[in-house]
């Protein structure tokens, strides 16, 4: 099975260099609709879909391999080096922000910068540490999640992706969470929620952008700025935004963000 078939990679834009749009937990490549495009005219773009979802080739689908973060940074070392050109630039929506800086240490010089949208590398609290939830609180959606996946998808979808003005698009992740098979869901959903990759940060030394949305439930600004102080060579910025997916709710302003980032790095 090649690369291309396992994770639908899609490859379009026309440009010297690439950039890399991976989704989050419950997402598929669609939900870069509407900032892809913003880039084709500069870039090469690439997207995929993590295995598992979207219209990934579930025969690739390794319980083992898929149980940890690292086995899906081993696919995007391969994406990147199959279909990146150039320089690579990897943006990163939620777990994938920190799948792509596992990815970037397990090959050094993969990436020459990072767009991280609504990151974490770590969603417990732990001491000092606020990552936003108790551990009681993601056990207990652990639980929730791998006992009734639908009912779990059709009510939380809405409130992670906010938006209040625009509740076509939390009926929209509801879908796609919908799509997903349960139990590949639920083990990613253990993968994302119960990593911490905070002894990581240090080690990533590639340009990085921070950008987080002023009311996440998901990410608070209080990770962000812990990854800004922990991240060597990083930098964040605050939109006005209320939920976890401003990509899609706030696209103008989230490709200005990333567009002032990619500026003042010459990328």
């Amino acid at each position: 099975m090649s690369v291309r078939e396992r994770n639908n990679v899609r490859v379009g834009g026309a440009g010297v260099d690439t950039i890399i749009f991976a989704h989050g937990f419950g997402c598929d490549l669609n939900m870069w609709r509407l900032l892809e495009p913003i880039y084709a005219t500069r870039y090469r773009t690439v997207m995929f879909d993590h295995v598992g979802a979207g219209e990934s080739d579930l025969r690739a689908y390794e319980v083992e391999k898929y149980s940890t973060l690292e086995g899906y940074a081993q696919d995007v070392v391969e994406i990147a080096r199959e279909f990146g050109q150039g320089r690579s630039i990897f943006v990163g929506h939620s777990v994938s922000a920190m799948i792509g800086m596992l990815a970037d240490l397990a090959s050094p010089g993969l990436f020459a910068g990072h767009a991280m949208i609504g990151p974490s590398p770590c969603y417990v609290n732990d001491g000092d540490y606020v990552g936003g939830f108790s551990r009681e609180d993601v056990d207990s959606l652990l639980r929730t999640l791998e006992g009734n996946y639908l009912g779990w998808s059709s009510n939380m979808a809405p409130v992670i992706m906010g938006a209040p003005g625009q509740p076509e698009l939390g009926a929209e992740l509801s879908n796609s969470f919908c799509r997903t098979d349960p139990d590949i869901a639920a083990r990613f959903a253990r993968a994302t929620f119960l990593s911490d990759h905070r002894a990581e940060l240090s080690r990533l030394t590639t340009p990085t952008l921070i950008l987080q949305c002023d009311d996440d439930i998901i990410a608070p600004v209080a990770v962000g700025e812990y990854m800004a102080r922990t991240l060597p060579d990083a930098e964040m910025v605050v939109i006005d935004n209320v939920g976890h997916c401003p990509h899609l709710s706030a696209p103008g302003a989230s490709a200005e963000a990333i567009d002032a980032f990619l500026e003042r790095r010459g990328l």
